[in-house]
């Protein structure tokens, strides 16, 4: 699983790039294990993440929500429980709360995600 990770690349930041450019708003948030892109999880509305992969070929993504380390490979459809330590940060801030960001979530964020 190391192939496709870059340790020392930090993250983008603590949320989204695009949803950020754009306004959105975003369910949980994944990074880029080889260039630190943030982006957002498949039940967010934009889907960043895959759409980085997509655009990109890096296959693995890890959780940057508090509390995960998990890792996923687009390439394959693996789940890996744990993996290497990525530069700090880890996740968002604790205090940012999912989802997110805090003024951009709908109230009926739960009935649009189902949709």
């Amino acid at each position: 699983m190391t192939s496709g990770i870059d340790p020392s690349a930090p993250p983008s930041g603590t949320g989204c790039v695009e949803c950020e450019a754009d306004g959105g708003w975003w369910f949980h948030l994944r990074r880029c294990a080889q260039c630190g892109h943030v982006g957002c999880c498949d039940s967010s509305p934009a889907k960043h993440a895959t759409a980085h992969y997509r655009d990109t070929g890096h296959p693995l993504v890890q959780s940057f929500e508090p509390g995960e380390d998990w890792f996923w490979d687009y390439a394959s459809n693996a789940l890996y429980e744990s993996g290497p330590d990525l530069a700090p940060p880890v996740s968002h801030p604790a205090d940012q709360p999912a989802p997110g960001p805090a003024g951009r979530v709908p109230v009926d964020w739960a009935r649009t995600l189902r949709a």
